[in-house]
């Protein structure tokens, strides 16, 4: 029997709901897994259970702030090797160092990239 390649999983962590089903369809076309919040909480939850290979993440939510789940994530070792990919309006010179320097491996403000653009983006970071 052949090998079933597991697919890869990713974590968009999304309060806009129609960004996030956009994000969804587009990342499952293709051909990887993808996982979705809404919020903080519901991340951390997801992450623990699942542990996706990359995550997509707005910095705006409720309950937990982006910046605050990755912080809460730094301390767990579990998640070092887990790039976070960072899609927010956010657009500010201090946000983006922020995002940087609490380990993201990309920083995108929403209105200045198209989805193919950053789905080029998360493969190459998933290689």
């Amino acid at each position: 029997m052949p090998e079933t390649q597991v697919k890869k999983k990713i974590l968009i962590v999304e309060d806009d709901a129609f960004l996030s089903s956009l994000l969804k369809t587009r990342i499952q076309g293709d051909g990887f897994e993808a996982l979705l919040a809404s919020d903080g909480d519901m991340a951390l939850k997801i992450l623990q259970e699942e542990k996706p290979d990359l995550v997509l993440l707005d910095v705006i939510l409720p309950k937990r702030s982006g910046f605050e789940l990755i912080e809460s994530l730094q301390s767990d070792p579990r998640f070092k090797s887990v790039p976070i990919v960072i899609i927010s309006n956010l657009g500010q010179e201090a946000d983006i160092i922020r995002g940087k320097e609490l380990g993201v491996v990309d920083y995108f403000v929403k209105a200045r990239i198209s989805i193919d653009d950053l789905l080029k983006k998360v493969r190459e970071h998933l290689k």
